[in-house]
């Protein structure tokens, strides 16, 4: 007896404890962090509803570092000629042949939005190839590699230790052998089944191979929340990749559980490529406190084709949710259509409000999430804005042909966007995140077709079919959609 009497009381006592940190993290989420008010609302009934686990959660991921910025730029050489460049582009814009470009004039807005909040400096003479699936790639990105003859920088998220990821490393570990620089950036959380063994093979063969932002404690409880989310390969200046695949076999072969992996990325030649050499400069010096500045990684490029580019970025070392206040500007002022592909759909408000108002006013709005998910809260989470989509007048469309896991915003024949950002929370606020904005008719058009396509291997939800759907999954939605802005 005396013994159930003591261990109630101690358990007792822990809950008490919980509900006082509880209580005090409330206050401080309420009235020290000035968050927004969905946020604030999530942590609050988190904090509430499991009191215990919620304060381990909250000290895990709900710490707010975008003030302390995780990496500070200021002093960086190559960060610093960015800015005076997107400043004198900003002043000059009226002036300048941006303003004689058809595309460029009707999207003034949105130039100098990315100019002001990211210093998304405008790049010329670029030629942009649309891959639309692992296999091509993979299969383009080798034959790069193989040509490489100065040095190779490569940024990802995740590189599985598997075929392609084992094949591409081959190929690094050879041009390295010939004297090629190598340098590799791995985020820590993506890339978690990499041993340390893993990284020595690859220093012996002369390969800078760093993670970003280890998750070790005590640093794991202030930093597992951030991560580095961005896929980049720059090859000799020359030639650059960005976009949604990683370095994984499933990207090529899918998965039994969701099927084909269907995913898009970016080839990019010509000026552009610098701009995405300053990103992984940037963070490269994060990582290695080491910095490149060379001449020799920004070579002279001459103009290609006639394709003119943005490479945008953000993340918790940012002033501005950049990549979010481009993919609004560029949902307010479409004209026609505005088509999306995200594998998670969980959007701000004001994103939200934004597709609402365009659908309304008259606007084509499409989005197209997976059928299939490879996360069951993300799913429902993303489930439930379908109803108010809908109700709106947006078409919402779910891939049946496996896993769609793209990551596209296309409009008005004029502009499209591909990069490593989803329409949600995390990509806005969290993850470090790039992409590029391609202000080009004939590659609009063709970004615009692979969604048609995309499209029409899906299924579209009608109002009076959605409205059937079980109660189960109903109340899995509502629960999920309480946790959106967290997750």
């Amino acid at each position: 007896m005396w013994f159930t009497e003591y261990f109630t009381s101690i358990l007792s006592g822990i809950f008490t404890s919980a509900y006082l940190i509880s209580v005090l993290l409330i206050i401080g989420v309420m009235m020290l962090e000035n968050r927004s008010p969905v946020k604030t609302l999530s942590w609050i009934l988190v904090l509430l509803l499991i009191p215990f686990a919620g304060v381990v959660l909250y000290i895990f991921f709900g710490q707010n570092f975008r003030k302390q910025k995780i990496i500070r730029r200021k002093g960086l050489k190559n960060h610093t000629q960015i800015q005076k460049l997107a400043h004198a582009q900003s002043i000059n814009f009226p002036k300048s042949e941006l303003s004689r470009h058809e595309i460029l004039k009707a999207q003034y807005g949105l130039i100098l939005l990315q100019l002001n909040n990211s210093n998304s400096v405008v790049k010329f003479g670029n030629r942009v190839k649309l891959l639309l699936n692992g296999a091509s790639k993979f299969e383009s990105l080798k034959a790069d590699l193989l040509k490489a003859k100065q040095f190779i920088h490569m940024q990802y998220y995740i590189l599985a230790e598997d075929n392609i990821g084992n094949e591409m490393v081959a190929i690094l570990k050879n041009k390295a052998k010939e004297g090629v620089e190598v340098r590799v950036i791995v985020d820590d959380v993506g890339s978690w089944d990499l041993k340390s063994d893993y990284f020595d093979d690859l220093r012996s063969y002369g390969i800078e191979i760093f993670t970003f932002l280890k998750v070790r404690f005590p640093g794991f409880t202030s930093k597992v929340n951030y991560r580095n989310h961005r896929k980049i390969v720059i090859i000799d200046g020359e030639v650059a990749y960005l976009g949604g695949i990683n370095i994984a076999d499933r990207y090529i072969h899918g998965s039994k559980k969701l099927g084909a992996w269907r995913d898009t990325h970016l080839k990019i030649e010509g000026e552009a490529v610098s701009s995405l050499q300053t990103i992984f400069s940037i963070d490269w010096y994060f990582v290695s406190q080491k910095e490149l500045i060379d001449s020799k990684y920004y070579p002279p490029v001459k103009a290609i084709e006639n394709k003119v580019l943005q490479i945008s970025t953000s993340g918790p070392d940012s002033d501005w949710p950049a990549i979010m206040m481009g993919f609004l500007k560029l949902i307010s002022t479409a004209k026609d259509y505005v088509y999306i592909a995200s594998p998670y759909f969980m959007p701000t408000e004001s994103i939200l409000m934004a597709l609402k108002v365009a659908a309304m006013g008259g606007v084509d709005v499409r989005i197209v999430i997976p059928d299939k998910s490879d996360a069951h809260i993300t799913k429902y989470s993303s489930r439930s804005y379908v109803k108010e989509m809908i109700n709106a007048g947006v078409k919402v469309y779910l891939y049946q042909a496996g896993f769609i896991h793209s990551k596209v915003i296309v409009s008005d024949d004029a502009v499209a966007s591909v990069g490593s950002s989803n329409m949600d929370f995390r990509s806005f606020e969290q993850n470090f995140e790039v992409t590029a904005f391609v202000y080009d008719k004939a590659f609009a058009v063709e970004v615009r077709e692979s969604l048609e396509n995309d499209f029409s291997n899906s299924k579209i939800v009608l109002p009076h079919e959605w409205k059937k759907r079980p109660l189960s999954q109903k109340a899995k939605e509502s629960f999920a959609r309480l946790f959106s802005p967290l997750l």
